[in-house]
């Protein structure tokens, strides 16, 4: 997003947090019911141009989205995306884009609430690398022409009652609702997320051998100076790397793995 749109979902933000602050505030069900106006504004590109029109007063737009929602939807839920349509967006897809991410912060506050916070990253980051792992599972979880109900029972088999029912709804709705995403853009996108719920970064890192609690708050100490924030490390273990570990944060690689020392003797080597 960039311009108005930015601007408006930063707003959106803001209003979330500030409402889900309310511990009388369900924000399991306020996800719920927005990530419900998600897939109706992704149906409806008639209604969501009309909701974003610049020509409308915001007011206008408001007022539709109530009379459209009341008694659809609870009254949180009502506020939130009346306050959404009031404010100016640079295309009508970034308000779809804005209320399916506010309807994930909404499920990781839940599980911050729980605190639960954690085990929902952790989950979403093994998640993932269990897909990464297998072609078939992959396949028939991004398949097209499978219904969603179909794969909505396939993630059930995966992750019912062995992963945190927040882990499940938000990987039940990106895949049962990709919107053009890849599933791994997406998963990415949800642990940028949970992470960003605590203001911390993600660090991705690969060792030969599980590091050791000790070794694990060295790390997150060390990067945490380094980058001026707290980290949250997703830990994989590939005995492919030899020794030493290799961090990923964002685009950034920290390698320092005995494989990569070789592949560097050997180019110099070879130069």
């Amino acid at each position: 997003m960039n311009g108005a749109s930015r601007e408006a979902l930063s707003a959106a933000r803001e209003a979330l947090d500030a409402l889900t602050d309310n511990t009388s505030v369900d924000a399991a069900k306020l996800a719920g019911e927005l990530a419900a106006v998600t897939a109706l504004l992704d149906r409806e590109v008639s209604l969501r141009r009309v909701l974003t029109d610049p020509a409308q007063s915001g007011e206008a737009k408001a007022e539709l989205a109530q009379r459209l929602l009341s008694g659809q939807v609870g009254g949180e839920t009502v506020d939130v995306v009346s306050g959404m349509v009031r404010s100016r967006w640079s295309q009508s897809r970034d308000l779809v884009d804005g209320l399916e991410e506010l309807a994930n912060i909404a499920d990781l506050t839940a599980a911050q609430k729980a605190g639960a916070l954690d085990d929902v990253e952790d989950e979403l980051f093994r998640f993932g690398r269990i897909v990464s792992s297998s072609t078939e599972l992959r396949s028939a979880l991004t398949d097209k022409t499978a219904k969603a109900s179909a794969k909505g029972e396939l993630l059930g088999s995966l992750l019912g009652g062995k992963a945190n029912p927040v882990t499940e709804r938000l990987v039940v709705r990106l895949v049962t609702q990709p919107r053009g995403r890849s599933l791994e853009a997406g998963l990415e996108s949800l642990s940028k997320l949970a992470a960003a719920r605590r203001d911390r970064m993600v660090a991705v890192v690969t060792s030969a051998v599980p590091l050791t609690d000790q070794q694990k708050q060295r790390l997150g100490a060390v990067l945490a100076k380094l980058y001026g924030r707290q980290m949250h490390l997703n830990l994989d273990v590939d005995p492919t790397v030899l020794g030493g570990i290799s961090v990923r944060v964002g685009d950034e690689v920290i390698d320092g793995t005995i494989a990569e020392r070789l592949d560097e003797a050997t180019r110099r080597l070879a130069g």
